[in-house]
């Protein structure tokens, strides 16, 4: 990952947490390209529809700010199998037996690909959030469609094609 999406992937980080610390739970995306622009929603993680039209508008965003590189960062329950990987919304119940908190991230730079990761955090007894630095996967990932910022990257990606056609 280089230095600028490293940049914005820690802005991203740093209001998702201020966030997560006021309980709320909000998809946000930042658009770095002629101007950066940050865009959230609340209804992200309310179901699919609300998750993909929040990335095809991010995506029209990114086209208007002429955008070279994005982070999109979704706060999740993660629970760990052994093939995969589920996720659901956070919620303010205990975690049941194997799930953790975190925040999931995909990044993209024009010149430097895209990149996927979390931010781990657990909570005191008091509930008050602890995170950990930003994890980037160093190992081969297939993103599913669920993932935050693969809508988002595949109508970018669909609208290069289309230009190059």
């Amino acid at each position: 990952m280089n230095d600028d999406l490293a940049a914005v992937l820690f802005d991203v980080v740093e209001r998702q947490e201020q966030h997560i610390r006021a309980d709320e739970y909000l998809a946000i995306a930042a658009l770095d390209g002629e101007r950066r622009l940050i865009l959230s929603d609340y209804d992200y993680l309310r179901d699919r529809a609300s998750a993909v039209a929040f990335e095809q508008r991010a995506a029209t965003h990114a086209r208007r700010v002429v955008a070279v590189r994005w982070v999109m960062a979704v706060p999740q329950v993660w629970v760990i199998n052994e093939r995969d990987v589920a996720a659901r919304s956070p919620s303010p119940h205990p975690l049941r037996a194997g799930e953790e908190e975190g925040i999931t991230w995909m990044g993209f730079d024009q010149e430097d690909g895209i990149d996927y990761g979390l931010v781990p955090y657990t909570r005191r007894p008091s509930g008050e959030p602890v995170f950990a630095e930003p994890k980037v996967f160093n190992v081969p990932l297939i993103p599913g469609d669920l993932m935050p910022g693969h809508t988002l990257l595949r109508t970018l990606l669909d609208d290069e094609s289309s230009a190059e056609a």
